[in-house]
């Protein structure tokens, strides 16, 4: 990838969703890429710059940040001792 640099062409619309073509310059690409090769389990492109672009965004005001995942657990005593080991069970409503 050498000799890129940074462009941002113009919105195409599809399906509701707004598509663009960047280019990165070499030191971006090569950090893009170190990066997916050292996940267990890459993520695609566009889930990476979708959550860069979020973070960019919220950090400056223009995009409400996501709270933190919220998980109310079932009080104390009820009354089910293996969901631990049988969740799929208890999610499928078997």
């Amino acid at each position: 990838m050498s000799g890129f640099f940074t462009k941002f062409t113009t919105w195409c619309y599809d399906g509701g969703m707004k598509r663009a073509t960047v280019t990165l310059p070499d030191d971006l690409a090569r950090a893009v890429d170190s990066y997916l090769r050292a996940q267990e389990a890459p993520p695609s492109l566009t889930a990476v710059v979708q959550a860069a672009l979020r973070q960019y965004l919220a950090d400056r005001g223009y995009l409400r940040a996501r709270g933190p995942l919220s998980i109310n657990p079932a009080r104390r005593g009820s009354g089910r001792r293996d969901v631990s080991q049988a969740h799929d069970r208890y999610l499928a409503g078997r």
